[in-house]
C-alpha cells in the first residue's frame, strides 16, 4: 500500500519510495563505469507514448551488455504505470508525464561486503513534469535552432555502439559545451562521425528536407530514436512524403531546403541554419508545419500550442548544463 506524503515517488527496487531517497550507491557500476541502460518517455493527454518500444530498445541494450534484468518486459512496463498512478495527484491538468528508467547493474563484485547496500541490478523509474525540459523550447518553434558543427566527434559504433541507450555520454557532454562558446543563440550541437559525415545531435536526431525528400543519416552511427523512426513510418507515410536514410555531408545541409530535429521531449523542432548560415529561406518551412500538425492530429493535441504555453510557467531558472545545452 502507498502512504501518503508530500512528495513524488519513484520505483527503486520493487518499492515506491520518496524522491529525495532514490539514491544509489557510490560503488555502483553505474558511477564507475556509466554502465547504465536507460529510457525517457513521455506522455500525450496523460497518456504515454511508445512505452512498449521504448521499453523493447532497453531491453535490447540490456541483453548486449549483459545487465541481469529480473523483471519481465511486461512487468516493468506495468511498473511504469503503478509509478504514474502513484503520482498523479502531483501533477497539474496541463502537465504530461516525463518517464526516467534507469537500469544498472549494481554494486562492483569487490564491495559486495560493505553491509547495508543493495546488492544486484537496480531497477529506478521517476516520474516528473515534461515541462521541466521542454518550457525553454516555445520559442523554437517560431525562429528554429541553429546547428554548429562540434569539433567533438560522435563515437562510431565500431567503438561504443550508439544504438544502445546508455549513460556513457561524455561526448555529448563535450560538444554541448564547445557549442555554448558559438556566437549568437539557439545554438545546438550536431556531430560528425570520423568520416565526416553528420550523425546526430546530443540527444536528438536530424532530419534534412530536399525537394519534398526527407532525408536522415543511417542509423549506423547513431541511436536510433523513437520520434525518428515514428516520423520516417507514421508521419511520412502520412503525408505521401519519400523519407530514405543516407550517409549526409555539411554540404547538403547548406543545400536543404529545411531541416529539423526529433526528440521524445518536443518530438520535433525546426532547424532554421547551419553554422549560422541560412537553410532554405532561414525561416520554419511548410514542410516541417504540415509534420507538426500531423504528429498533433495524430496524438489529439496540439504540441506546440503545448510547449509555448509551458514556456510561460514559473520554472525556476538555473545555470546547471542541460541534456541539451550546456550554459555560458
Amino acid at each position: 500500500m502507498i502512504k501518503k506524503n508530500n512528495s513524488r515517488l519513484v520505483y527503486f527496487n520493487g518499492k515506491l519510495v520518496p524522491e529525495a531517497d532514490a539514491k544509489v550507491s557510490i560503488y555502483d557500476s553505474s558511477l564507475m563505469f556509466g554502465d547504465m541502460v536507460f529510457e525517457m518517455t513521455r506522455s500525450f493527454n496523460k497518456k504515454q507514448f511508445k512505452l512498449k518500444e521504448h521499453i523493447q530498445r532497453l531491453y535490447a541494450g540490456l541483453k548486449i551488455l549483459q545487465i541481469p534484468m529480473h523483471l519481465t518486459q511486461d512487468e516493468l512496463e506495468k511498473a511504469c504505470h503503478e509509478t504514474i498512478e502513484a503520482n498523479e495527484s502531483f501533477f497539474n491538468d496541463d502537465d504530461e508525464h516525463r518517464l526516467m528508467i534507469d537500469i544498472s547493474r549494481g554494486l562492483l563484485g569487490i564491495y559486495h561486503e560493505i553491509e547495508g547496500l543493495h546488492k544486484g541490478t537496480n531497477v529506478i523509474i521517476a516520474d516528473f513534469p515534461l515541462k521541466w525540459t521542454v518550457a525553454s523550447m516555445g520559442k523554437l518553434y517560431d525562429k528554429g535552432i541553429n546547428a554548429v558543427i562540434s569539433s567533438q566527434r560522435n563515437i562510431p559504433s565500431s567503438l561504443l555502439d550508439n544504438k544502445i541507450k546508455n549513460r556513457s555520454r561524455l561526448h555529448y557532454l563535450m560538444a554541448n559545451i564547445e557549442v555554448s562558446s558559438a556566437k549568437g543563440d539557439n545554438n545546438w550541437a550536431l556531430m560528425l562521425d570520423p568520416d565526416g559525415f553528420i550523425t546526430e545531435g546530443t540527444g536528438d536526431n536530424f532530419f534534412i528536407i530536399k525537394d519534398k525528400k526527407v532525408i536522415t543519416p543511417e542509423g549506423r552511427n547513431i541511436l536510433r530514436g523513437i520520434s525518428r523512426q515514428y516520423v520516417m513510418e507514421e508521419i511520412c507515410s502520412k503525408l505521401g512524403l519519400e523519407v530514405m536514410e543516407k550517409n549526409i555531408e555539411s554540404y547538403d545541409v547548406h543545400d536543404a531546403d529545411e531541416a529539423f530535429m526529433t526528440g521524445t521531449p518536443f518530438c520535433m523542432l525546426p532547424v532554421t541554419s547551419f553554422n549560422h548560415l541560412p537553410i532554405g529561406s532561414g525561416k520554419v518551412g511548410p514542410i516541417f508545419n504540415k509534420m507538426i500538425r500531423a504528429w498533433s492530429d495524430n496524438v489529439g493535441l496540439d504540441i506546440v500550442n503545448q510547449i509555448k504555453g509551458w514556456s510561460e510557467s514559473n520554472i525556476k531558472k538555473t545555470s546547471a548544463p542541460t541534456p541539451y545545452s550546456f550554459k555560458k
